[in-house]
This record gives structure tokens, sequence and C-alpha cells, in this order.
């Protein structure tokens, strides 16, 4: 009798990660995996310039990206940031800024040409947040937008939050919320779901790791896919955190407790797809 999953039939949902797994090996070698990185392959910190990959994540990543066909970061940090985590590692796609920057196999920056313009106006944006923002507010420069974080003190989040939504209506910038953090950014429809929806178009399976709202973009863009194509496989991972992970696990196939966990998980896909 043939197995329940055989790795080149679509698994139902629910499904565990043994059923993943097992229908991602038969069509490894045209599959991408996508993976978000604060949170997700990096615990969150309070100084976000200090964060770092959780353990085992580099050497599972170097592994992996040498058996399926692709790995790629998809992430709101700028392209020159994730290189220096993962520009060692050959074969990672590395997309910044929610798709508005991307550099595909240690290749040099590209960036979306509409939203070169808006480089002044981040900018001053980031000065004047500087300047009217209360003391303990993170505002992060990332030339083509400019995050507000408010972690280390959460009582101003309303506060933060009220004075990004002004600055986005006065600038005609767009809002996207996150994990005690706002950020604005050029207007335009680029964002995570579209980076995916672009990747996976000669692809036959993906998984997309992520911890935040704009992950489950993310995992929408692979349900898309596999209405679409009977034929494709698309595995959405949640990984889990006090802040948004419920609203992110309820969207998702399977759900990681945490950064850590997932470097444990990746290591057993190595060998679960060797």
């Amino acid at each position: 009798m043939p197995p329940n999953n055989p790795g080149d039939q679509r698994p139902l949902r629910p499904l565990t990660a043994d059923q993943a797994w097992r229908a991602t090996s038969g069509r490894a070698g045209r599959c991408v995996l996508f993976f978000d990185f604060d949170g997700t392959l990096a615990p969150v910190g309070d100084d976000p310039t200090a964060v770092q990959p959780a353990p085992k994540v580099l050497a599972a990543l170097e592994a992996l990206a040498g058996i399926v066909q692709r790995v790629a970061i998809v992430s709101a940090r700028p392209v020159d940031f994730l290189r220096e985590h993962f520009g060692a590692l050959s074969g990672v796609d590395l997309y910044g800024l929610y798709g508005l920057e991307h550099s595909h196999s240690g290749g040099g920056t590209v960036t979306e040409p509409a939203a070169l313009p808006w480089v002044p106006t981040m900018a001053e944006l980031a000065e004047r947040a500087r300047a009217e923002l209360p003391p303990g507010t993170l505002v992060e420069y990332k030339r083509l937008s400019v995050a507000l974080h408010y972690r280390t003190v959460p009582a101003l989040a309303d506060t933060v939050e009220a004075w990004g939504r002004a600055q986005a209506d006065r600038l005609g910038l767009r809002v996207q919320a996150g994990r005690m953090v706002i950020e604005l950014k050029p207007p335009g429809d680029q964002d995570k779901g579209l980076v995916i929806d672009t990747a996976v178009r000669d692809a036959a399976c993906a998984w997309y790791f992520g911890d935040d709202v704009s992950d489950i973009k993310a995992f929408a863009a692979l349900r898309a896919r596999e209405d679409r194509d009977p034929d494709f496989l698309g595995v959405c991972v949640a990984v889990a955190n006090p802040e948004t992970g419920d609203e992110v696990s309820r969207a998702a196939d399977l759900t990681i407790d945490s950064p850590e966990a997932l470097g444990d998980f990746l290591t057993e896909a190595v060998h679960r797809l060797s």
C-alpha cells in the first residue's frame, strides 16, 4: 500500500511537520524556502542593530541552500543589514524593505526605481521624529523607510502611533504596523505577499516562515498560488511570540515556539530533505 502522503502529492490540511516535509522531499529541487528575519531567524531585541540570528540558523540555511531551489530572506531590514548577517552564505537571496530592495545570490543591491525619489522625504522624516517624539522612542532610518520603535517604552504606543499616522497622512506614505513598532514607507503596493507571488512562479513548492502581521500577506500569496495550481505545495509556518503570535499562528499551517526552536527545526529539515 502506498504511503498516505507520497513525496509528489500535496497533503490535506491540517498537516503535521512530518507530512509537510514528506510532501516537500519529492520536489525539493523545485522548492523555495522564504524566511522573515526579526522574530523568525533572530529573536527580537531592544536594540535592532544588535540582533543576531539564533544558534544553528546559519549552518542550516547554508546546508538547505544546497538542497532546495532557493533560500530567500524577506525582511523589513535593508539589504545591507541582511548582507552583514547572511552574505557569507552561498545561494541565498535577500529581499529588503518589504521587497523595495533585493540582491540575488551575492550580487549587488537593486532598488525599485519608483522608491528612489522618496529617499529625501525619509531622511527629513527621521530627523523630525528624533526632534519631536518623546525620549525612549527609537527612530530607525532605513533610507527608504522609517521605523518608530517603542519596545522599551510601551506606554508611548498611542503617542508614537498617532504621530506616525499623522506624518503618513501629511506626506502620503504607507503605514506598516508591527511588534512594538510602526513603520512609514513609500506609497505603492510593495509588500511581502507581492515578493512571494513573483518569486514562486517557477517553483513547485514554497515554505514561508514568519512571526508578524506583515508575514500574513506572504502566507496569503502561497494560499493563492495553491488555489491556482493544484500541483503546487505551499507551507506557512508561524514562529510564536506573545505580541502578534496568535493572529499569525491562526493563518499558518504549523507553529514553532521560538527562533531558537526554528534553528533545531531547520537542522532536522536538512536531514529530512537530504
